[in-house]
């Protein structure tokens, strides 16, 4: 197989191994290569490194809006992510302005396939809150899994303005230049996430981008018979 096939396979399911942001993760939260695994929809850990996303959980916190998280989060993780859907749409009926139960409506629907209901609401969190870099790079995420790479790499920069710093979209930004033969861009682009997870000590991530980068620089040499 192709590399840039491989590279496709894995990028197109955000939630997967190679994805942040995502996936997880989206991860990211979709992110990200926005997640290793399966994310959560809320992990201590991914608010270390996504500011933004934090910022969203502040103010108008209550026992009620924790305990409708946690109960989506365990039916995500879970997978079962048609319940996790139906429970965070309870949520948003209770809590119509909470940007973050929108974010995570939205994991719940591409987790789904539901790639425009999914960016629908990604752009309803980010109209409660405009710097939410994470529902942007969620949104790239989605046009990623249909291949439409220029729309993509439209949202993963709209999240590198808000965030030059966030990782999981630079390296979504590069997945989708090398898909566009822009070889330069992405290796530029996954040389400065490498740099920023090691910073971050985060080792997981480490490891896949610099399996990415050996993978994009080695694409173009003469195999040895």
């Amino acid at each position: 197989m192709k590399l840039k096939s491989k590279l496709k396979s894995a990028f197109v399911q955000p939630f997967s191994c190679m994805m942040l942001s995502i996936l997880a993760v989206m991860g990211i939260s979709p992110l990200v290569l926005a997640v290793p695994a399966r994310v959560s929809l809320h992990t201590p850990e991914e608010d270390t490194y996504k500011e933004p996303q934090k910022l969203a959980q502040l103010g108008a916190d209550s026992p009620e809006r924790s305990q409708l998280l946690q109960q989506a989060n365990a039916l995500y993780n879970q997978g079962d992510f048609k319940d996790a859907e139906e429970n965070l749409r309870k949520f948003i009926k209770k809590f119509p302005e909470d940007a973050f139960g929108h974010f995570q409506l939205g994991n719940a629907l591409f987790q789904q396939k539901k790639s425009e209901e999914a960016i629908s609401v990604y752009r309803e969190a980010i109209r409660l809150q405009p710097k939410y870099a994470l529902a942007y790079n969620a949104i790239g995420m989605a046009y990623a899994s249909q291949s439409r790479w220029q729309e993509a790499i439209t949202e993963y920069k709209k999240a590198l303005e808000i965030n030059p710093n966030y990782g999981e979209a630079l390296t979504n930004f590069a997945l989708a230049m090398w898909q566009t033969n822009k070889k330069d861009e992405a290796l530029s682009s996954l040389e400065k996430a490498l740099n920023i997870f090691k910073e971050q000590n985060r080792g997981e991530k480490v490891n896949q981008v610099e399996r990415i980068l050996r993978e994009i620089k080695t694409a173009d040499e003469p195999s040895v018979s």
